[in-house]
């Protein structure tokens, strides 16, 4: 699946804002990210780019993606928070509203 530039920079902004959401970085969410830069084709610098964007305006354009690449970004999200072993509650907070804002439906996991 492809991502054109700007969902790109909005869905690295997205998931790194997964990874930071418990205050630590893990290095299996380092090892996940690291995945994802061959998966969606980024770089670091990349990611440099992606954090100057504020997550609101990613919101924006990640809700005008076609509902198969939400449901790729929501897989990824999911992925990126289990990649440490567990997904902790502030993970979980930034992917509902993230769900909710862009128009995908998860099931609650436990």
């Amino acid at each position: 699946m492809k991502f054109n530039i700007s969902e790109k920079l909005a869905m690295v902004n997205v998931i790194d804002s997964v990874i930071v959401a418990d205050g630590k970085v893990h290095k299996g969410e380092i090892n996940a990210l690291s995945q994802l830069m061959a998966v969606i084709d980024f770089d670091s610098n990349f990611l440099i780019q992606a954090r100057t964007i504020d997550t609101e305006q990613s919101v924006v354009i990640l809700k005008e993606m076609p509902q198969e690449k939400k449901d790729k970004l929501a897989q990824i999200l999911e992925d990126v928070a289990i990649s440490d072993g567990f997904v902790h509650k502030k993970e979980n907070d930034v992917m509902n509203h993230i769900f909710s804002a862009i128009g995908v439906v998860k099931v609650q996991k436990n």
